[in-house]
């Protein structure tokens, strides 16, 4: 296993047990004690976690996997999660994305689209192809540079560990904008809580989001049904549609058609 696959490995044993032992990392990913410990005090060193004697403990309580580490975790289903959901925007439509690693991929999607009127400029014949709102500073990242989208990014104080903005200044740009479509990543869904995430000021971004839009599509990826999270986001009332992978359960697909959302499985 190379260092980067190891790492990211540990910090995800870590955002689990919120601790870890050098000998009981060591057999998780197949690598020598000595080896473990050298792990540990590099990623103490980049203050992603806290050494302990004979381990390691989580960054804080409220401790989240950094995106980077995140995003190569279940990669291809994230992708083909995006791409059908690109296949459902339409040309005008004002897009809010909240951060995280599927919306990402949902950003990349939409980049990469062509034709819908498109012309050489990448602007189609009334202006930008489409508006995407959203409060994620790589997703601005990858989509500010392309003249077919209009971006309008919420402001805020920035979360280092996701790149999310969040606080007041979100949240006032967020209660002054209408969308058609939210799309929402998420890392819980309950079928008697409904849809949830780690932290409470992100849940109440998130909520937002699904508020001031028309419809919500949920995306994620298959490990996360039938999870819970700390902080709550909104009912699956609230969401039209969920697009996932195929190796959701059917008996939660039972659940979630029963509640009325749209399953859309890749």
């Amino acid at each position: 296993m190379f260092k980067q696959e190891r790492w990211s490995r540990l910090l995800e044993l870590l955002a689990v047990e919120g601790k870890l032992d050098v000998d009981g990392a060591a057999a998780a990913v197949d690598a020598s004690p000595a080896t473990i410990r050298r792990d540990l005090d590099e990623l103490a060193e980049q203050r992603l976690l806290v050494r302990t004697r004979g381990g390691a403990i989580a960054h804080g309580v409220s401790y989240e996997l950094p995106l980077r580490y995140k995003s190569s975790r279940r990669a291809s289903e994230k992708q083909r999660i995006a791409g059908a959901v690109a296949d459902l925007l339409t040309v005008g439509d004002v897009i809010g994305l909240n951060g995280g690693t599927t919306t990402t991929e949902v950003a990349r999607a939409l980049a990469l689209r062509t034709g819908g009127g498109l012309g050489e400029s990448g602007e189609g014949q009334n202006g930008p192809m489409c508006t995407v709102v959203t409060n994620a500073l790589n997703i601005v990242g990858e989509l500010a540079v392309r003249p077919q989208f209009k971006i309008v990014v919420t402001g805020g104080v920035a979360r280092p560990q996701t790149t999310e903005l969040l606080g007041p200044l979100t949240a006032g740009v967020l209660n002054k904008v209408v969308l058609d479509v939210a799309v929402l990543g998420v890392n819980g869904v309950d079928p008697q809580l409904g849809v949830m995430t780690h932290q409470e000021d992100g849940a109440g971004i998130s909520r937002l989001f699904a508020q001031c839009a028309r419809k919500v599509i949920l995306v994620t990826d298959s490990s996360k049904m039938g999870k819970r999270a700390f902080a709550r986001i909104c009912g699956l009332d609230r969401i039209d549609s969920i697009v996932t992978d195929s190796d959701i359960a059917p008996d939660m697909v039972d659940r979630l058609t029963e509640a009325g959302i749209e399953v859309i499985t890749v």
